[in-house]
């Protein structure tokens, strides 16, 4: 699901909160296999988005871009709405 490109390195996860003004939370999934038993296993990781237009709403899956640091946590950027939430 992460791509790079040479702007930076692309993702895909859905918005958790939107509540912050041009900022969101995204939650990356990932599988990961067990080292030992071998069955895949769920990982997680919630990053601070820059989102200028306040476009995203909960529920929404999003791709974002990394880019420089524009805050303390924020270090990536909304490319595009992929799917609305419901």
């Amino acid at each position: 699901m992460s791509e790079t490109t040479e702007t930076g390195k692309t993702v895909t996860g859905k918005v958790i909160s939107n509540k912050m003004d041009k900022s969101a939370t995204v939650l990356i999934e990932r599988k990961v296999k067990h080292p030992v038993y071998g069955k895949y296993i769920r990982r997680s990781t919630r990053l601070h988005i820059h989102d200028a237009e306040n476009a995203c709403q909960e529920g929404d899956v999003v791709t974002i871009e990394q880019c420089r640091p524009l805050s303390r946590t924020k270090s990536w950027r909304l490319v595009e709405i992929v799917g609305r939430s419901d």
